[in-house]
C-alpha cells in the first residue's frame, strides 16, 4: 500500500468511513426487509425464521480462521469489493426470484448464508485496513466513530426500513440493501491498494492459521481480551434470542413499546461510542476495561429486574447500561490488537479472535432457548447477567491487572514441544 501524507490519509479515511456507514445503513435496512420477506410472503414458521437467523451466523464459526489467511493473501482492497458486490448479487437475488414466481425459505437461507460469509470476509479485512490508512495515536478515535456510525445505523435503519417496507413491500425494498453494497464497492475501489502476497513459497493455510492461534492465546492481553469478548458475545447472543419473547410472553408489552425498548441497545452503543476515548483518558485502557466490564455487569442484572412499569424502565436502562459498557471493551480491545498485533498477523489475529468470540454469539441463543423453555426468560437472563462477570474477571486474571494502561511492548509467550505437538 503506498504511503500518504495526513492530508492523504484524511480523505482516504472518510472514503473508507463513508463506504462502511452507506452499506451499514443498507444492511439495517435489509435487516428488516428480509424477515418480512420470509413472514409476509412465504409465511416462514418459526422454525424456518430460527434457521434463517442461524444461516447468518454459521459463517463465524466456519471461515473465521481461514479467513485471515485468505485476506493476507489476495489483494485489501479488492477483497472488500469482492465482497460487497458478492452480497449484492445475493440480496438482488431475492427480488429476482419473486418476480420469477420462484422465491422460497430455502433460498432466503441460501442468501443469508451467502451475506455471511461474505460479511466475515470483509469484516477482516475492513479492520486490517484500517491502520493502514490511519495514524496509531488515531486509532481509538476513529475506532470509537464508527461504533458510534453502527449504532447510529442500527437506530436509523430499522425505522427506515419498516417506512419503506409499508410503501413498497418487503421484497422491493430488498434492492435498498443491494444498492448500498454497490455504492460502498465504488468507494472503495477508489482507496489505495495493497499488492497481495507472492504466491510463490507460501507456507500452508493450516501452518499460518495455527501462527494466528497460537499468536493470540499465548498473548498476555490479546488473548484475555479474546476469552473476555467470547463471554460478552456469548450473553449478546442470548439476550438478542430472548428479548423480543421475553417483552412480548413475560412482560406483555405491547409492539409499539417493544420496539421502543429494543432502540436501547442502539441507543446505548451510541453513548458509549461517543464516550469511549474521554473514559479511557481518564482512567487508562486496561483500568478502564475492568470498570466498564463491572458496570456491564450491572447493566445485565437490572435489565430483566421489577415488573410491570417497573420492569420497563429496568429493561431500557439495564440494556443502554449494558450496551454502553460493551461497546468500551469492543473499541479498546480492538484498538489495542490493531497497535499490538505485527501488521503481518493482523489478519489472522482478527480472524481468530471472529472465530472464537463471535462463534460464541449462535451458541449462547441456543442455550439461552433451551434455559427459557425449562425456567422461563426473566431466569435466564438472570444467569446469563451471571454469565457476564466472566469479562472482567478475565481481565483481572490477566497480567494488565493493577496497570493503567494496556501495555505494547509485550509478546506472546515462548512456545513449548507439547502446544506445538
Amino acid at each position: 500500500m503506498k504511503p500518504t501524507g495526513n492530508g492523504g490519509r484524511m480523505g482516504v479515511f472518510w472514503r473508507w468511513w463513508t463506504a462502511g456507514t452507506t452499506s451499514g445503513l443498507g444492511s439495517a435496512v435489509g435487516a428488516v426487509a428480509l424477515p418480512l420477506t420470509a413472514l409476509t410472503v412465504l409465511h416462514a414458521s418459526a422454525f424456518e425464521m430460527g434457521l434463517i437467523s442461524a444461516a447468518g451466523y454459521l459463517a463465524y464459526l466456519l471461515i473465521s480462521l481461514p479467513a485471515g489467511v485468505v485476506v493476507q493473501r489476495l489483494p485489501l482492497r479488492g477483497t472488500q469489493v469482492g465482497a460487497d458486490l458478492t452480497r449484492a448479487v445475493a440480496v438482488t437475488s431475492v427480488p429476482l426470484a419473486w418476480w420469477l414466481g420462484a422465491l422460497t425459505v430455502a433460498q432466503l437461507m441460501a442468501v443469508a448464508l451467502v451475506i455471511g460469509f461474505a460479511d466475515v470476509l470483509f469484516d477482516v479485512a475492513n479492520q486490517t485496513f484500517l491502520p493502514h490508512i490511519v495514524p496509531r495515536a488515531q486509532l481509538q478515535a476513529r475506532n470509537s466513530l464508527n461504533s458510534g456510525t453502527h449504532a447510529a445505523t442500527q437506530l436509523g435503519g430499522p425505522p427506515l426500513g419498516g417506512v419503506a417496507v409499508q410503501a413498497f413491500g418487503a421484497v422491493p425494498t430488498l434492492l435498498v440493501d443491494a444498492v448500498s453494497y454497490i455504492a460502498s464497492a465504488a468507494l472503495l475501489r477508489s482507496l489505495p491498494s495493497r499488492r497481495a502476497e507472492p504466491s510463490t513459497g507460501r507456507p500452508p493455510m493450516a501452518e499460518l492459521i495455527r501462527q494466528g492461534w497460537h499468536f493470540v492465546v499465548r498473548h498476555p492481553v490479546i488473548g484475555p481480551g479474546m476469552w473476555a469478548a467470547t463471554a460478552v458475545n456469548f450473553v449478546c447472543g442470548a439476550q438478542h434470542a430472548l428479548f423480543p419473547y421475553y417483552l412480548v410472553r413475560e412482560l406483555h408489552a405491547p409492539p409499539g413499546l417493544v420496539g421502543a425498548l429494543l432502540a436501547a441497545d442502539g441507543l446505548g452503543t451510541l453513548i458509549g461510542a461517543v464516550l469511549t476515548t474521554r473514559f479511557t483518558d481518564r482512567f487508562g485502557t486496561a483500568r478502564g476495561l475492568v470498570i466498564a466490564g463491572f458496570v456491564g455487569v450491572g447493566g445485565a442484572f437490572l435489565l430483566p429486574a421489577g415488573s410491570g412499569t417497573t420492569a420497563y424502565l429496568a429493561f431500557g436502562a439495564g440494556t443502554l447500561i449494558f450496551a454502553g459498557a460493551v461497546v468500551v471493551l469492543s473499541v479498546t480491545n480492538r484498538t489495542y490488537r490493531q497497535t499490538a498485533s505485527p501488521p503481518e498477523l493482523l489478519s489472522r489475529v482478527i480472524a481468530t479472535i471472529k472465530f472464537v468470540s463471535w462463534g460464541a454469539i449462535p451458541i449462547g441463543g441456543v442455550v439461552a432457548g433451551a434455559l427459557a423453555g425449562a425456567v422461563g426468560a426473566r431466569t435466564t437472563l438472570f444467569l446469563f447477567a451471571a454469565v457476564s462477570v466472566c469479562a472482567p474477571v478475565a481481565w483481572l486474571l490477566s497480567p494488565v491487572r493493577g496497570l493503567r494502561d494496556l501495555p505494547l511492548d509485550v509478546a506472546p509467550r515462548r512456545a513449548t514441544a507439547s502446544t506445538d505437538a
